[in-house]
């Protein structure tokens, strides 16, 4: 009975990581600003973080608004660890990007754009608004508070606003 048991639960997360995945990796290119290596890395540890204790997770009303939080922290813990470890890309991934956007240069702008940003402006940035959260949904999943999390989106927001100016109407009317 427990090898069934065992058996069924490891099949539930098995469907858990196909059907998040994508999504996971997706967010995870966002917060480390296009380096598919490094957020390739960063799945998988959430994903292995996520089955060791997969039996609680499973139980949760949202499991993969979990991972997500998982990822966020996964990657800001790696961010303290390896400050020194950022690489050029030669190729920049196929990332999804604002409607309207289908301008390969728009895209590059804004890939560089959120690059410049600190990795917690990034990770407030992608949770709040490519990932939709409340300021409380995103203080919870960066463990700081909705005030860190309101002043860092407007500071986040600004740089962003400075660094693309008038070139993201450029851009943006290109296409």
């Amino acid at each position: 009975m427990g090898r069934s048991r065992t058996r069924s639960r490891a099949d539930e997360f098995l469907e858990f990581a196909a059907g998040s995945g994508g999504h996971l990796y997706r967010s995870a290119c966002l917060l480390t600003s296009g380096d598919t290596h490094l957020a390739e890395d960063l799945v998988q540890e959430t994903l292995s973080r996520m089955y060791a204790l997969w039996g609680r997770i499973s139980r949760i009303d949202n499991p993969a608004a979990y991972a997500q939080t998982v990822l966020v922290r996964t990657f800001l813990t790696q961010r303290r660890r390896y400050s020194a470890s950022e690489r050029p890309l030669a190729d920049v991934p196929e990332l999804p990007v604002p409607h309207g956007a289908d301008d390969p240069a728009l895209r590059l702008a804004l890939l560089q754009a959120l690059r410049e940003l600190p990795p917690k402006d990034r990770a407030v940035v992608m949770l709040r608004y490519w990932e939709d959260r409340t300021v409380e949904e995103t203080a919870d999943a960066m463990n700081v508070s909705a005030i860190a999390v309101r002043s860092r989106s407007s500071r986040a927001l600004a740089k962003l606003r400075a660094r693309l100016g008038g070139s993201l109407a450029e851009l943006a009317g290109s296409g």
